[in-house]
């Protein structure tokens, strides 16, 4: 792999070497080459300069996928400033408690391809500048103070606050270092080249659609196309029409689907799709079959967290497996399995170049998940199988224990998503005299079409009748990051009133 010290190198080597060649499409920009781009991200990074921002300083980018929101992340670069990039959709108190954590010199509102970024717009101090044709707008905190400059790849790229956690937000360090080997890394393993066509529309403020999507098209000069929000309708067309490669999330799949049987179809005609993948949530082996039979596709499962810049383990091209492991560890990556029970399940701890900084203004936070050795304790649970294949049980913290039964929410979880109403769903263990009730929150594709009785019958065959849920919350909406995982952390106060009203199933 090419070595480069900073992400706006890997622009800078697309444009040298393919100025013409497009890099980005959106719907307000439209085609935007190479050369083009990176002319946009020199001219922000003046006005930036211009407006007192300087090595070390924060820039906060509150952000839909745009070219605003592209270019934000390269400018921040040239001026090696850290990039905290921040969805528009969080409300003005979350964006606040982010803000007064970064400390931010200047933050950039994509208002133009997001109404949400716009509301947030309104509020500050700030004025109109230009983004290549596409109008931002930026505001400026004077007095701000800058954190040490590195000349070499270690320098704090971006800036990453981790979502569903209660007290103060946590600020992920990823270097230039993480995120150039997260992007290589990603298109090397999926064959991406430049030749491809990457449908982003996972959020670029999530360390998914930021590492495994746009570094990962930015590494090979494949074209991005970059998209706001979901819509099933518009997604449908998009890869029936242009598209080679879909990292996705499975409730994208899920709705597709669901878009696609609204319409009259059983499956998808695409020529140009090749690959496709699921991240953020759990798998069901009848439910990957069932989306691999919609696409015609296999379907590439993987496993990643912000601290470990996503990509951790996944399964590979030319390797089609018949089950729901990640796959293996990605290049350059260890990883162990500590204190296992019997079953050899026990905690997932890593250790490679993908591995964060720490957290930004929280030593003791750092020091609780890298300890002295630098290896990551991930906090989740899993093991390895006789080929070296990551295995994903649940998060420690989540154990549940049931009448004196281990419990793991992401297999009931994984069964409950096979179900062909169920857009999502999400399991967490309530205390209850003296024994802890599963509760399984239910986001369907028609509240009025689901009742818990049919979600009983589903799981009699599929899970011992220990692991049942015996609490149901069935909803239109569940709380969720803006990469559409669910916050299970705030399932419980959300629906606090339903939790206390709800009798045992």
């Amino acid at each position: 792999m090419t070595s480069f010290s900073r992400i706006h190198h890997l622009l800078e080597h697309q444009a040298a070497h393919a100025p013409d060649a497009i890099a980005l499409t959106t719907a307000q920009t439209g085609d935007v080459t190479f050369a083009d781009w990176l002319a946009a991200a020199r001219n922000l990074a003046d006005e930036l300069r211009k407006a007192g921002v300087r090595p070390g300083h924060r820039v906060m980018l509150v952000a839909e996928n745009s070219f605003s929101a592209a270019t934000g992340l390269i400018a921040a670069s040239l001026l090696d400033a850290w990039s905290v990039p921040v969805n528009a959709r969080l409300s003005a108190t979350e964006i606040d408690r982010i803000r007064d954590h970064a400390q931010p010199a200047a933050t950039v509102f994509t208002h133009t391809a997001s109404n949400a970024a716009l509301d947030h717009a309104q509020t500050a101090d700030g004025h109109e500048i230009k983004v290549g044709a596409e109008p931002a707008m930026l505001a400026i905190q004077p007095g701000t103070a800058a954190e040490p400059r590195s000349e070499d790849a270690d320098q704090v790229a971006t800036l990453l606050y981790t979502t569903g956690t209660t007290g103060d937000p946590k600020g992920v360090m990823l270097t230039h270092a993480n995120l150039i080997y997260g992007g290589q890394t990603s298109a090397s393993h999926r064959e991406i080249t430049s030749a491809d066509y990457i449908y982003a529309v996972l959020p670029l403020t999530h360390v998914f659609g930021l590492s495994s999507a746009f570094m990962a098209g930015l590494a090979v000069g494949a074209r991005l196309e970059l998209v706001p929000r979901f819509d099933a309708g518009v997604t449908f067309a998009a890869l029936q029409s242009r598209v080679s490669i879909f990292p996705a999330v499975p409730q994208m799949h899920a709705l597709l689907m669901a878009h696609a049987s609204q319409c009259g179809l059983e499956k998808l005609k695409a020529e140009r799709l090749r690959y496709i993948s699921s991240g953020g949530a759990p798998l069901d082996l009848a439910w990957k079959q069932k989306v691999e039979a919609f696409f015609g596709l296999p379907l590439f499962n993987g496993y990643g967290m912000t601290e470990g810049t996503a990509g951790i383990a996944a399964t590979r091209p030319g390797a089609t497996r018949a089950d729901t492991s990640v796959g293996r560890m990605l290049a350059d990556q260890e990883v162990r399995i500590e204190r296992p029970g019997q079953d050899g399940i026990g905690e997932i701890v890593i250790h490679g170049p993908n591995i964060m900084t720490g957290y930004y203004r929280n030593q003791a936070a750092t020091d609780e998940v890298l300890g002295r050795d630098g290896w990551l304790r991930t906090g989740d649970l899993g093991y390895l199988d006789d080929q070296n294949n990551l295995h994903i049980t649940g998060r420690a913290k989540e154990l549940i224990i049931r009448s004196g039964f281990n419990v793991y929410p992401l297999e009931v979880e994984a069964a409950l998503n096979q179900h062909p109403q169920v857009v999502q769903a999400a399991v967490i263990g309530h205390s209850a005299n003296g024994n802890e009730d599963i509760v399984a929150f239910i986001q369907p594709l028609n509240v009025s079409g689901l009742v818990p009785d049919q979600l009983k019958d589903h799981l009699k065959d599929r899970l011992a009748a220990y692991k049942h849920p015996t609490r149901w919350i069935i909803s239109d909406q569940l709380p969720a990051a803006p990469s559409g995982k669910i916050l299970k952390a705030r399932l419980a106060t959300v629906f606090a009133d339903e939790l206390a009203a709800v009798s045992e199933g």
